[in-house]
């Protein structure tokens, strides 16, 4: 069985925060305003996975409103959600994100940020893709209000024999 599910997030950008993307910290003047660390490129993985799962979205089991996830790193909520696909029988087959923000420029930062997540969701580094792009000017990623992200996933269900 092939599932697919999409994800999107959204945080403002504020002085006085950092900026962390893809489960690293982007050198930025501004960071993203959140409950968690603000990741909105996990958050994206994350609310995928679970849409492919059938099982809601990111907010339903990761309220903002809940004290115990104030300040989390993203990371540890997409091994969270990891464990839960694994669970249920499936692997990531693949991974696409983009990335929405007209500054900082990302593209240094996405070897490491697939790395971080190829690492946690146990596939092959080719098995995601991240890119990064601006608006050119346009909405509130071209004023430089926040960054957005869109994930779409494909999961497979692991077959007992090992296919």
């Amino acid at each position: 069985m092939i599932k697919s599910g999409i994800g999107y997030d959204v945080h403002k950008l504020v002085k006085g925060k950092r900026l962390v993307l893809g489960g690293i910290e982007v050198p930025y003047e501004y960071g993203l305003e959140g409950h968690s660390d603000a990741d909105v490129l996990i958050h994206s993985v994350i609310d995928a996975i679970i849409g492919a799962l059938g099982k809601g979205d990111i907010g339903l089991h990761f309220p903002d409103t809940d004290p115990q996830y104030k300040d989390i790193n993203s990371m540890s909520l997409l091994k969270e959600v990891f464990s839960w696909m694994k669970a249920d029988g499936y692997v990531i087959n693949n991974i696409d994100s983009v990335i929405i923000a007209q500054r900082p420029k990302l593209s240094p930062y996405i070897p490491e940020m697939r790395k971080n997540i190829a690492n946690v969701l146990e596939v092959y580094i080719e098995s995601i893709n991240i890119k990064a792009t601006t608006t050119e000017g346009l909405g509130f990623c071209g004023r430089g209000e926040g960054i957005a992200a869109l994930s779409i996933v494909t999961l497979i269900k692991e077959h007992k024999d090992g296919y």
